[in-house]
């Protein structure tokens, strides 16, 4: 997928599209993940949608759940939710970061003779 150091780095036009390519595969993933979290509120602590995105965002932003679980399905979930929540994050940024730290150690690595 990525260029070799053999071969030149990308024009900067190329660059932008594996950028935003790549910022569009963390962005479904961040939107898959916020609808599992809104259905697993939905089922476990029966909060309407708009409730269960709330709880949701707030805990893929870090922020924890508005309306603490009161069932223990929705306490084991919200918390397994947290945890994976923060792992989605973590992912996302090495998703949309890559390219552009690979840019940057092709161009220290990069031998133009070939």
């Amino acid at each position: 997928m990525y260029e070799r150091k053999t071969h030149p780095p990308l024009s900067r036009i190329r660059f932008l599209k594996r950028v935003l390519l790549h910022a569009a595969a963390a962005l479904a993933l961040l939107l898959l993940s916020l609808l599992a979290g809104m259905a697993g509120y939905a089922y476990f602590e029966h909060l309407n949608w708009l409730d269960a995105f709330l709880n949701s965002a707030m805990l893929m932003g870090g922020m924890g759940p508005v309306d603490p679980p009161k069932t223990d399905g929705g306490k084991l979930f919200a918390g397994l939710y947290a945890l994976y929540a923060g792992l989605v994050f973590l992912i996302g940024a090495g998703v949309i970061f890559t390219p552009v730290i690979h840019r940057m150690l092709h161009k220290f690595h990069w031998d133009s003779r070939g």
